[in-house]
């Protein structure tokens, strides 16, 4: 085991080196050529000239060996953010018990993939819950909180009947993390005792959904903003009065989820975190959403992906690409087929079967 990591050891430092060998093998003959060739101490402009020409060219492999080797390293770099980002923010399925759904986020860290927002939808007996939520901060450093809250949605989601549960299994995962940071941040402080500062203060905005199969959509808000309802016209939806970011405050006793409306065919929920209301363009003029909604609504009916696209577009138009914050937006589009109940024909009643003479 150890003469394999040693191998494996050498061998990635060979792969490292390897696009400066040749011009490195260049500049030895190079010098070898300056230092001890009679020919090349000749005074004179043209072996002045050839002497500059070889050192220039020398020069100029090392410079695209080192790139070269930086790009590589850069490509790696990549790969690993992807495989990140589809670990924690993975796609959710296009199809849920009926419902159409898509997601997407755009983070304001500039080369990353992922940020501090957050949303999954799972599909489970109580219906198809979803959840979006905004870690205080953005960027890399509020991924430990990301982690924590959707790893335990993921699990609450298909095991607690009611919605108020899922959100305090939320609430105790991310205590629980934070109570780690802490130590982590101050082990001689938090020594033998709980912190009493959590680290950095964070919190985290939740909405919770969960729509169940007849279309009625019930919610949990703790801080976040509402979602937009996609229909005939675009209106936004009340989720009642909001509970306290995840983090911040201890959540009430009671946590009934509040009916905030109800999904008809063909009907979309559209959910965003504050990043998009809150995006400015050069002029300090704020991302009119809704406007924005109300505009694709009026277009051929749009899939949630292309809806997702549509909204990524016309924010990176109004910012110039320059986002303060880290956007996620999801889509939910209701596309069950309900069949209404038939009526009994006129002069039919149905009758229960005679009992059987054994019995």
């Amino acid at each position: 085991m150890i003469r394999t990591r040693t191998l494996l050891f050498y061998d990635s430092r060979l792969r490292r080196l390897g696009p400066l060998a040749l011009p490195t093998l260049w500049g030895a003959v190079a010098v070898t050529w300056k230092l001890g060739c009679p020919l090349a101490q000749q005074p004179g402009l043209p072996m002045r000239i050839a002497t500059s020409v070889l050192f220039f060219t020398v020069g100029t492999g090392l410079i695209l060996g080192i790139r070269r080797g930086l790009s590589r390293a850069l490509e790696r770099m990549r790969v690993i953010a992807d495989a990140t980002q589809r670990v924690l923010l993975r796609p959710p399925p296009p199809r849920l018990d009926g419902l159409s759904v898509a997601a997407g986020q755009l983070s304001a860290s500039r080369g990353a993939s992922v940020g501090g927002d957050l949303y999954e939808a799972v599909a489970t007996p109580y219906g198809v819950r979803v959840v979006i939520g905004d870690v205080r901060g953005h960027g890399l450093a509020a991924l430990g909180a990301v982690v924590a809250v959707l790893g335990s949605f993921r699990e609450a989601a298909h095991d607690e009947p009611e919605l108020g549960g899922v959100l305090r299994r939320l609430d105790r995962a991310l205590a629980r993390h934070l109570r780690e940071r802490a130590r982590d941040e101050h082990p001689a402080v938090c020594a033998g005792r709980e912190p009493e500062h959590p680290a950095a203060e964070e919190f985290v905005t939740v909405l919770l959904l969960e729509i169940r199969p007849d279309g009625q959509v019930y919610a949990l808000n703790c801080g976040h903003p509402g979602p937009y309802r996609i229909a005939h016209r675009v209106e936004p939806v009340p989720v009642g009065d909001p509970l306290p970011p995840l983090g911040a405050f201890p959540l009430p006793a009671e946590l009934p989820a509040y009916p905030c409306t109800r999904l008809m065919t063909g009907e979309a929920l559209f959910l965003h975190t504050d990043g998009a209301e809150d995006a400015r363009d050069p002029a300090g003029r704020f991302f009119a959403l809704e406007r924005v909604l109300t505009e694709a609504a009026r277009d051929a009916p749009l899939s949630p992906a292309a809806l997702i696209h549509r909204v990524h577009g016309a924010l990176l138009r109004h910012t110039r690409g320059r986002l303060a914050d880290d956007v996620a937006l999801l889509v939910v589009r209701d596309d069950r087929v309900r069949v209404p109940a038939q009526p009994a024909e006129p002069g039919l009643r149905r009758t229960r079967p005679a009992p059987s003479p054994h019995c």
